[in-house]
């Protein structure tokens, strides 16, 4: 049975789509906790001018991003390093603390084969 091609400009416009609705959403919420908080972040205390702006960020307290109440509860301005951080413990805590196991192969060389052998001979070949 033949597949249907792609239409790769349908692709494009639901991609551009997508990410235009996230800058609107983004826009919206960012602006508002710019006009409510101080520029500073909330964990390390830099302070931010105009200049470096764009390396604040809105962290959203329960890492629901669509939960974006008026009153900026839900809200507080990170620096984008402590932003990084604090999303990477979120996932910790999410996974239980480690990261999932993966099973390990068995090593099939041995790499002191000739040790006895070489430290006889004084480390000469």
């Amino acid at each position: 049975m033949p597949t249907k091609p792609i239409d790769n400009s349908k692709l494009d416009r639901i991609v551009a789509d997508a990410r235009r609705q996230a800058e609107q959403r983004e826009s919206g919420y960012r602006e508002r906790a710019l006009k409510m908080y101080p520029w500073v972040c909330g964990r390390c205390a830099r302070e931010f001018t105009r200049v470096n702006l764009h390396e604040l960020t809105v962290h959203h307290r329960n890492h629901d991003h669509d939960f974006n109440p008026p009153d900026g509860s839900n809200w507080e301005l990170l620096c984008v390093y402590c932003h990084d951080n604090e999303h990477s413990r979120y996932i910790d805590h999410v996974r239980g603390g480690v990261m999932e196991a993966q099973e390990a192969t068995a090593a099939t060389g041995n790499p002191f084969a000739e040790l006895k052998a070489m430290m006889e001979r004084g480390g000469k070949r």
